[in-house]
């Protein structure tokens, strides 16, 4: 299930749209660590292996030399983009954060799990511009918070929620959108924030008694707006060496909402690029996560009608993912790998 650039509207019409566009993180860039499987020389063990960072060995080939030949993947580091903040969660608040600021966000809600990294990484980036952010965790307050929890409670006004009031995201959602915005203020989801829509001077609006603007995000940002910041880092591992436009890259991803895979299958397509995309499910059942796909690519395709008219072959069914049941237990790593894939 391989997507075609055929139909593609052309790499120069997407870094139009990706150059125009406003971003939260300063450079797309991340660091690049390639593992490679050596022969093992101890009876014991079948495998061995070479570390070697790609990024800071880019003017050497890359990190060839000792490992050429040998079965390799590469990992994109993620987890270093911010010292509080990582991986997906950054990249989808690259263009939506700035997107809902320019449109005069002055407080923005979300939900997420007790230890949600998206929770904990909307709280930290809208607390350093400015904005005020609404939590809401499912479940119980910890005795001794840690982790993405302590981080939330930090940096945002986080609200607990029983399981069964979070059952109903969008109603819990809004209704506490509501409250937030009063008598006086408006309350809308950024997925309907369409083109040029509600533009407002960052300088007219105030809290107290005046006007509120609360923005609704959804839980992981699963919005159509959070695919540019991963179209994005395709672009830029595009321009990479051993990930150039004419080389066949596998990508790997762990997947809960799944826009981060939509996002990174999406972006190469767009890109013109050979690349292929498997996501190991997280959260929920393939048939959730295929209409989740279809209804990210079609908000797309209305939001940004130029970029391209159909961007899969007939027989894929309209699917740009390939998505996989989890055979083993999350470790919290998501790789990108390139050529032959390694089998336990």
């Amino acid at each position: 299930m391989r997507p075609t650039p055929a139909l593609a509207a052309g790499r120069r019409t997407v870094a139009n749209l990706l150059s125009a566009t406003e971003w939260m993180l300063p450079s797309p860039a991340s660091q690049v660590h390639t593992i490679s499987v050596l022969p093992s020389q101890s009876p014991t063990s079948r495998h061995e292996f070479a570390f070697s960072n790609l990024t800071t060995s880019l003017g050497n080939g890359g990190g060839k030399g000792v490992e050429e030949g040998s079965p390799r993947f590469h990992l994109v580091r993620d987890d270093l983009l911010h010292q509080l903040t990582n991986g997906n969660k950054a990249r989808k608040l690259d263009a939506l954060l700035p997107l809902l600021r320019r449109r005069g966000a002055t407080d923005i809600v979300t939900c997420g799990g007790c230890q949600s990294a998206h929770a904990a990484a909307v709280a930290v980036h809208c607390a350093e511009r400015g904005i005020m952010s609404h939590i809401l965790l499912r479940g119980e307050q910890l005795d001794v918070p840690t982790g993405y929890n302590l981080i939330s409670l930090m940096f945002g006004n986080v609200t607990y929620a029983s399981r069964s009031l979070y059952a109903q995201r969008d109603e819990m959602l809004y209704e506490h959108a509501t409250k937030i915005a009063g008598s006086n203020g408006t309350v809308m989801w950024a997925d309907d924030i369409i083109g040029e829509d509600l533009v407002v001077d960052e300088d007219t609006t105030y809290y107290g008694n005046c006007l509120r603007r609360v923005m609704i995000v959804k839980e992981g940002a699963g919005s159509v707006q959070a695919l540019l910041g991963v179209m994005r880092l395709v672009d830029y591992l595009s321009g990479m060496i051993l990930f150039g436009q004419d080389e066949n890259v596998h990508i790997v991803v762990d997947s809960g909402t799944g826009t981060t895979a939509v996002g990174l299958a999406l972006g190469a397509v767009c890109l013109g690029l050979q690349w292929r995309v498997t996501a190991v499910m997280l959260a929920d059942t393939l048939e959730r996560y295929r209409q989740q796909e279809k209804s990210l690519l079609s908000d797309f395709e209305k939001l940004y009608p130029g970029i391209f008219h159909r961007v899969v072959e007939n027989d894929t069914h309209g699917s740009l993912v390939q998505w996989v049941e989890r055979s083993s237990p999350r470790r919290g790593l998501s790789l990108c790998m390139k050529g032959r894939v390694m089998e336990n």
